[in-house]
């Protein structure tokens, strides 16, 4: 089944496709009139989207299966090319969207045991609806912009967890999504719940091949973290230069809660990404790392949100950009403390790299304290690679190309900890590419 354009009655199709509840019909309906009624986003890069042109349902509808062995033999070939399945072993489960659907899922018995729920958020919605209803669409409203409408009133894919309270995962759960299609447009949504005293590691990852028409990803994640609870979020997205990539990504952290976005732009034509913290409880905290790497043609407009409500908060963000070959590396990102928040600290770090005279980068922070116990601090800096130190590295027999890559690792060194040990040697691999 394909859909190209959309409007109501095609909305409709895909529903049903899917064997969907009223509700769920309903929501998509109500979030498309208010995606005809919302504006382009008034900020941030140009971009020209037709979207008569976006197919925006596709599947072959084989459902989800839980070995390789029952997927389509040149599917399984690119994800394991991909190295997806390699990475099986070292997770607690693992699940991997082609086009519009999961088409692989599979956990370990042990999370079974915990109650651990992870599946896609169609299956969720049918076999868990009182507990999805609860949480969906609360963070991220169907009107927050025209981006994150459009996405509520077409999603299909993305992952449903729920940690039950008192559970911690000793490895990371993992989805991989992956666009293979010209003018394919991906929408899914994601909802994350880590009850209280829980913790959960959540890696993502996607790619795309890269075809002259563009390609649309418009994800929603929404996370919950529950009181004296951990999440961390950590993603590299290394779609193809003819994708947009425009992501509504925020989590609502309850008291003494911790919420950990790790987040990696190599890919895509465009991105708009600000990974938020709504630090609602007391002693509730927020980290946001971001790396954005823009070479030719791209545009990253990338950076995070940090809103402070309970007391004792903080927040602190970490941005790394860095611009090649007349690339554009920007910074947007916004730090709250509300009257309320009390005795709250934010740190704000923006470092730029410009590898040549035709790149740019920009910093658009804006930063708020509404009262006068709370602590907010800024810094940035924007710097080109010294020729001293590349006279130093080539001086010990390092060719230029070798040591301007070392060079840049070590001004990413900060991101790449945080990352699982594959994650960060892929890493290295997609830079070394891109440098």
């Amino acid at each position: 089944m394909e859909i190209l354009g959309i409007n109501q009655e095609k909305i409709g199709e895909i529903s049903k496709f899917k064997q969907e509840d009223k509700w769920v019909l309903d929501y998509r309906i109500d979030s498309y009139k208010k995606f005809c009624n919302l504006e382009m986003p008034s900020f941030g890069p140009s971009y020209d989207i037709d979207f008569d042109k976006i197919i925006y349902y596709k599947s072959n509808d084989n459902g989800i299966k839980d070995s390789w062995d029952n997927i389509d033999n040149n599917i399984a070939c690119e994800f394991r090319d991909l190295g997806v399945v390699d990475s099986e072993k070292n997770l607690d489960g693992i699940g991997v969207q082609y086009e519009s659907e999961v088409i692989y899922h599979n956990m370990i018995e042990e999370l079974n045991q915990k109650n651990v729920i992870f599946t896609s958020i169609e299956d969720a919605m049918k076999k868990y609806p009182n507990l999805v209803k609860k949480y969906f669409s609360t963070i991220v409203r169907n009107d927050e912009n025209k981006f994150a409408a459009l996405n509520s009133a077409v999603f299909s894919g993305g992952s449903f967890i729920y940690i039950p309270p008192n559970t911690t995962l000793d490895r990371p759960l993992h989805s991989y999504f992956r666009i293979n299609s010209r003018s394919m447009g991906q929408f899914e949504r994601t909802l994350i719940i880590v009850d209280d005293n829980s913790s959960l590691h959540y890696v993502e990852g996607c790619t795309a091949p890269n075809y002259s028409d563009s390609s649309l990803h418009a994800a929603v994640v929404e996370i919950y973290v529950g009181k004296n609870s951990k999440c961390r979020y950590s993603t590299i997205q290394n779609w193809a230069h003819n994708v947009l990539n425009l992501v509504t990504k925020r989590a609502l952290v309850e008291e003494n809660g911790t919420m950990e976005w790790i987040d990696g732009n190599i890919g895509s034509k465009v991105t708009m990404k600000y990974p938020a913290c709504i630090l609602k409880g007391d002693n509730a905290s927020g980290t946001c790392v971001t790396i954005s790497v823009a070479t030719t043609n791209q545009q990253q407009d990338s950076g995070a949100r940090m809103i402070h409500l309970g007391k004792n908060t903080k927040s602190n963000i970490i941005s790394k950009s860095i611009a090649k070959n007349g690339g554009n590396a920007t910074y947007r990102g916004k730090v709250d403390i509300k009257k309320s928040a009390l005795n709250s600290e934010a740190m704000v770090k923006c470092d730029t790299l410009i590898l040549d005279e035709i790149s740019k980068s920009d910093t658009y922070p804006t930063n708020i304290c509404s009262n006068d116990t709370s602590n907010l601090e800024h810094e940035a800096t924007v710097s080109k690679i010294s020729e001293d130190k590349l006279f130093y590295l080539m001086s010990r027999g390092i060719t230029k190309e070798k040591a301007i890559e070392l060079i840049v690792l070590g001004f990413i060194e900060k991101f790449r900890e945080e990352l699982p040990l594959e994650y960060a040697v892929e890493l290295n691999q997609l830079l070394k590419r891109n440098l």
